[in-house]
């Protein structure tokens, strides 16, 4: 007796799929379209931009599993969940629509950046904007994240110009910046739950 696609796991909806059959992957999309679709919206705030970055994220799993690049850990909500968010920080990148950081006397907002406005998390992150509160966050950060960190939002450099001057490609300071924008992330949680 043949199992339903209903039935099955992601993963095994993603073998299925790479293995030729056209609807496993239609039962991928029918699960999580509606998700991903409005985690998309939830950052663009443009439907008809979302639409596209939607159509975007399906195409690029689509590719991405017919290389067989898709690493079986049942995790595909994840995994297509990362792909939209690269796409969107591509777009932002190439379109320069990161929101400016403001600098005054009195504070320097280095978390008012459209990568964090992903998540509740950045509620609680705006309520650490004095720079003291800022700057010790940062000296808690590996000393490669702290480099990128300052670099990019008190010096004002661009990803390439970072890259140059750190000896490094653009995606490792790109990942540099974004696992000290998680750690601060965390590491904000942590203060206001104390």
């Amino acid at each position: 007796m043949k199992t339903s696609l209903t039935q099955l796991s992601d993963d095994d909806l993603v073998r299925s799929y790479y293995a030729g059959n056209q609807d496993a992957f239609k039962e991928l999309l029918d699960r999580h379209q509606e998700h991903v679709f409005r985690y998309i919206l939830s950052i663009i705030k443009n439907e008809s931009l979302a639409n596209d970055f939607f159509q975007d994220t399906f195409v690029k799993a689509i590719f991405f599993i017919k290389q067989n690049r898709y690493v079986h850990n049942d995790r595909f909500v994840q995994w297509i969940m990362r792909i939209a968010h690269n796409i969107m920080m591509d777009y932002f990148r190439k379109e320069q629509l990161e929101v400016s950081i403001h600098h005054t006397e009195k504070s320097y907002d280095l978390l008012n950046n459209i990568r964090l406005a992903d998540s509740p998390m950045e509620d609680m992150l705006i309520q650490l904007q004095s720079e003291n509160e800022i700057r010790s966050m940062i000296k808690l950060l590996p000393k490669t994240q702290q480099e990128v960190v300052m670099m990019r939002f008190y010096q004002d450099l661009s990803f390439k110009e970072i890259a140059d001057q750190t000896g490094v490609s653009i995606n490792t300071a790109l990942g540099r910046m974004r696992y000290a924008l998680n750690n601060l992330r965390k590491l904000a949680e942590r203060s206001l739950s104390i």
